[in-house]
């Protein structure tokens, strides 16, 4: 089980959101969006930052960092390294698991993720058996693109998913953001899909998006 940084905005949580961060990152990296996100009225949320395991990286010359696959080409659309991403998937299913186990069902728990981290969100709410409430995909795309129509379930392409690109990225081209939504659309995936004027970043109007369209998946909207 990997290690994890943990927040409960009251006790007995109802809903868990287990975020995973970006390449070279950890779990500490988007636990201060907590206080920035939480709404008042919303129901108990066990927040969930996990640590990618530490990887030799192939594009920073072999360096090992916490990620949560190998990047393995400049080229954005082939980089994602199969293993290391297959292997993501079955670690993130298990502390979904231990969420349920925890009294909080797949149904009530939201998987997130930013670049890296959410290229493995999209990848892990599309095959799963047991739907989630939903993904959320910021600055990021769609891995193993070409084997997801075979591998995505019913219940996964019925997870709502909620991405989100900074039009100026130069990491992870907006552009593949884009192609990533509409491969998800074409398998008939619900994705609201936002875009901002920034880089590979966060900022404060998609943090409000993001707290507006989790309002609607506690409310039990689809």
């Amino acid at each position: 089980m990997l290690q994890t940084v943990e927040h409960e905005t009251r006790p007995r949580p109802a809903w868990s959101i287990v975020w995973l961060h970006g390449l070279g990152a950890d779990g500490n990296d988007f636990a201060p969006i907590v206080p920035e996100l939480v709404r008042d009225g919303w129901p108990g949320i066990r927040f969930v930052f996990p640590h990618a395991k530490v990887r030799p990286v192939t594009i920073n010359g072999g360096v090992p960092m916490r990620a949560w696959y190998d990047i393995v080409s400049l080229q954005i659309d082939q980089r994602a390294d199969e293993t290391g991403v297959r292997d993501s998937i079955r670690e993130v299913e298990a502390l979904i698991s231990r969420e349920r186990d925890r009294g909080v069902p797949a149904e009530r728990t939201i998987l997130a993720g930013f670049s890296q981290g959410g290229a493995i969100a999209l990848a892990a709410g599309l095959r799963r058996e047991a739907g989630l409430a939903g993904v959320v995909a910021l600055s990021t795309y769609l891995p193993l693109a070409n084997a997801t129509k075979d591998e995505s379930t019913a219940a996964g392409r019925k997870t709502p998913v909620f991405m989100a690109h900074g039009s100026q990225d130069p990491v992870v081209p907006q552009a593949l953001g884009l192609r990533s939504r509409d491969a998800l659309q074409g398998l008939g995936v619900g994705v609201e899909w936002h875009s901002y004027p920034m880089p590979h970043s966060v900022c404060a109007e998609e943090v409000r998006d993001l707290g507006d369209w989790l309002t609607r998946r506690f409310a039990g909207e689809t």
